[in-house]
């Protein structure tokens, strides 16, 4: 498989993040416009292992960001659900100026006058003010106490959301990383083949000096020292394309500098042994429906309660001053009033209300059972999967090892034998492709063995 492909498949979660990047360097872009004042800072350089790059993802990347957000929110959540067992306290004051008192007809009959008569009084007095505080407690409320105990799980859900985001960062930051090894080595490998090439047409150049070798032969070996160098130019720019992908999944500014300490060995990629013992709990998305199957008994156990009658105990106290003048500070013009109240809803008929929402929340936790039993399903498939993708890719990658070794003394001695006169250019030049062809299978077969290895861990919850 062409290289540069696997670069368009293992950069799609970076891409994704490609809106972001591009904010980033017209950033970049208007700073070096308008200028900075100040010298030019240098830009950090980071040199990261695998693991030190995901732990950095964990602290930078904007979804593991959003999802501790999310976290938080539900913090907040919450304690809005603590506050309602809580005492509810508010203060009131109030002032009214009776531009016009109001005037009250009573029967002229309650004063002496003639019965069917009305005579017009007005009661009250110009200004009315109140200071006053109430209290009220909840006493039984049971979908009050339903929130109460659902608060761990809330929370719980939350951080298993936030683990499976980063359990997915985990593995694209892994199969970046381990490409960008990979294709360091390639770089090292084509560099060798290059200045071994440029040998040969140094050699051929000799020969055809002297007369042993045409112009053809020349000219071929310039044909594929510039096919080589191509490939490299190539390369690097896969190798910085990949390394600017895996910044941006890091949540890294585009602009540091990124070094990779981590090297790749075969029994590094061995090191992920291959079994049948698996728990589908220890996979993060089945964690997750197993607390969001929580939270659908909590929800059914919330509706339940609203059947239950509510108990609430209130308090009031105030102040109330009447008079005809304004002065708040006139002695002899406020009169208390204060009362304590308990208060029972009783629910009785809602048109079927609370049943419609049992009945929901009864469906909601059914698709949950559902969805938990199809993901084992899926978990069994991708572990088989797995298993058979990494030990079929652990054995490519012997062979290949192999195969190019074999490949490397096949054109060593090809070109012995050429150099000695026993041999034909067009065996050098079949040699090379071979030993190319080698090279390139092998630097697939690694790359495909360390994809395998991170999706059996992902498989098993091992990741």
């Amino acid at each position: 498989m062409n290289r540069r492909f696997k670069y368009g498949k293992i950069l799609v979660a970076a891409l994704l993040m490609f809106p972001a990047f591009t904010a980033w360097t017209q950033q970049a872009t208007n700073q070096q416009t308008t200028g900075s004042p100040g010298a030019a800072q240098t830009p950090p350089i980071h040199e990261f292992s695998v693991a030190q790059a995901i732990d950095y993802a964990s602290k930078n990347s904007v979804m593991v960001k959003n999802a501790l957000l999310d976290l938080q929110i539900q913090e907040q959540s919450n304690r809005a659900t603590t506050s309602q067992a809580l005492p509810q306290i508010t203060g009131a004051l109030g002032l009214v100026d009776n531009v016009k008192i109001p005037t009250t007809l009573i029967p002229g009959e309650f004063v002496g006058q003639p019965a069917g008569t009305f005579v017009p009084l007005q009661f009250g007095t110009q200004y009315n003010a109140n200071a006053g505080i109430t209290l009220k407690q909840v006493l039984f409320d049971g979908q009050v106490f339903v929130g109460l105990q659902a608060r761990q799980a809330s929370l719980e859900f939350y951080r298993k959301k936030q683990e499976v985001t980063e359990q997915v960062i985990r593995a694209n930051i892994e199969k970046i990383y381990y490409q960008l090894v990979i294709s360091k080595s390639q770089v090292a490998q084509l560099d060798a083949n290059i200045a071994s090439q440029e040998e040969v047409k140094h050699n051929y150049t000799e020969m055809f000096k002297n007369g042993f070798a045409e112009q053809l032969d020349v000219d071929k070996a310039d044909v594929q020292l510039a096919n080589l160098t191509t490939e490299k130019i190539n390369l690097e720019l896969n190798i910085a394309n990949g390394y600017l992908g895996l910044k941006v999944l890091m949540g890294m500014p585009v602009g540091d500098s990124l070094r990779l300490t981590d090297s790749l060995t075969y029994d590094a990629i061995r090191g992920a042994a291959l079994t049948d013992d698996y728990k589908y709990n220890d996979r993060k998305d089945y964690q997750l429906l197993q607390v969001t199957k929580q939270l659908n008994e909590f929800d059914i156990s919330r509706y339940k309660k609203m059947y239950i009658p509510t108990v609430n105990l209130t308090g009031n106290y105030s102040q109330n001053q009447y008079s005809n003048k304004f002065d708040l500070t006139q002695k002899n013009s406020w009169y208390p009033s204060a009362y304590i109240g308990l208060n029972i809803n009783i629910p009785i008929f809602d048109g079927f209300f609370k049943a419609a929402n049992v009945n929901q929340a009864k469906l909601r936790l059914r698709q949950t059972e559902n969805n938990m039993d199809s993901l084992k399903i899926r978990i069994d498939n991708d572990v088989k999967q797995a298993q058979l993708r990494f030990s079929a890719a652990l054995a490519t990658l012997n062979f290949q090892q192999k195969n190019m070794e074999l490949a490397d003394k096949v054109y060593m001695q090809t070109r012995k034998k050429f150099e000695q006169g026993v041999g034909s250019n067009v065996e050098i030049t079949t040699a090379f492709a071979d030993q190319r062809v080698a090279q390139a299978n092998y630097f697939n077969a690694l790359y495909n063995a360390v994809v395998a290895r991170v999706d059996y861990l992902n498989a098993i919850g091992k990741l």
